[in-house]
């Protein structure tokens, strides 16, 4: 009876750390008084899987080949969890992708009604070229949460952490914005890490963030990852992303942005006339600077993310005798909660031959 009660008081106690004395979480901690789930550690199945599948074809020179692959992983997980889903961001529309088009439904069609926003490989080209940075992404919110930005697949953007959230302008000169990053980071410009996409198109941007005196990370693709790591509170040399990328990614990056604390602006970029009238046809103002709870609204956001290549955050995809090792970010933007999980996948108890 003494060992069973003992049990018991250890029990009582944990419950009052969580809750307080009262019944109320304590101060400047999280409310552990009820069970909430918590779907991103479901997501980040999903993301493993197309992880792993996509890894297979590192530096294989086939990035459709990649891509293919990390789709059909995803696909066969997403299937498994218990939600009603529909894609808004996907591979492209139905008659362009067989599978994760947007408009898609989803999950196993029990549970909670979400908007799905997925990147299988975000960055086929590294994975094809054997570069880091690539990594399997998927977002979740609430139906009718996530931005659609259809035909117009081009955004400018502005991506910061939290110290820097609410401060920031798209429409400001790039020295402005760059003095407000430094000094909400507590640093000199000249010690900034900016991220750009290195595209023809940002030749005079760069020549304007040099002009400041701020470095420069130019990055070929994958800026999903890359914002993640701006408004991640890790050490890293992201400071801020700046430039033209793509819409679906920026959506995708709402939601990450949104569980860290950290802020995107975008503003919609239509490569021509089409585009803008498909833009303006589902109610979007091309000359508005979007916010990050625009592009992705509400508290129930989910973000999980699995490298592919090692990252600024993430390590990538290392195959082993017996299996593969993953690592992932899950994240839960309602809690605030920011997990990174180390993963030992055991395919075999014999070592395999790899081909």
């Amino acid at each position: 009876m003494g060992a069973l009660a003992s049990v018991d008081v250890q029990r009582a106690l944990a419950r009052q750390m969580a809750q307080g004395v009262n019944g109320r979480a304590r101060e400047g901690g999280p409310d552990y008084s009820h069970y909430q789930r918590n779907l991103a550690l479901e997501l980040v199945r999903i993301t493993e899987a197309a992880a792993l599948a996509g890894a297979a074809w590192v530096g294989r020179g086939d990035k459709n080949a990649a891509d293919g692959a990390a789709v059909d992983a995803m696909r066969s997980v997403l299937d498994e969890i218990a939600m009603d889903g529909v894609v808004v961001i996907g591979e492209g529309a139905k008659d362009e992708a067989p599978m994760l088009y947007c408009g898609e439904r989803v999950g196993s069609g029990q549970g909670p009604k979400l908007d799905v926003a997925v990147d299988p490989l975000d960055g086929t080209s590294l994975v094809a070229g054997g570069r880091n940075g690539a990594v399997a992404v998927l977002a979740t919110a609430e139906r009718g949460c996530m931005l659609d930005p259809g035909d117009c697949v081009y955004m400018d953007k502005l991506v910061v952490g939290p110290a820097a959230a609410g401060a920031v302008d798209l429409n400001a000169p790039i020295a402005e914005t760059l003095a407000i990053v430094a000094e909400s980071l507590q640093k000199r410009v000249s010690d900034l890490g900016v991220v750009i996409l290195d595209r023809p198109r940002h030749a005079s941007l760069v020549d304007e963030v040099r002009a400041c005196g701020a470095r420069i990370r130019l990055i070929s693709d994958g800026d999903v990852a890359a914002s993640v790591a701006v408004a991640s509170e890790e050490a890293n040399d992201c400071d801020v992303l700046i430039g033209t990328g793509g819409s679906p990614e920026g959506v995708i990056t709402a939601a990450a942005v949104k569980c860290m604390g950290g802020e995107i602006l975008g503003r919609l970029a239509p490569r021509d006339e089409r585009e803008r009238l498909s833009a303006e046809a589902l109610g979007l103002d091309v000359g508005r600077v979007y916010k990050t709870d625009d592009l992705c609204s509400g508290d129930e956001v989910y973000f999980a993310a699995t490298a592919v290549t090692t990252g600024d955050l993430l390590k990538g995809v290392v195959f082993t005798p017996f299996g593969a090792q993953t690592h992932s970010l899950v994240m839960r933007a309602k809690s605030g909660t920011v997990r990174f999980i180390e993963t030992s996948h055991r395919f075999t108890s014999t070592p395999i031959v790899w081909t």
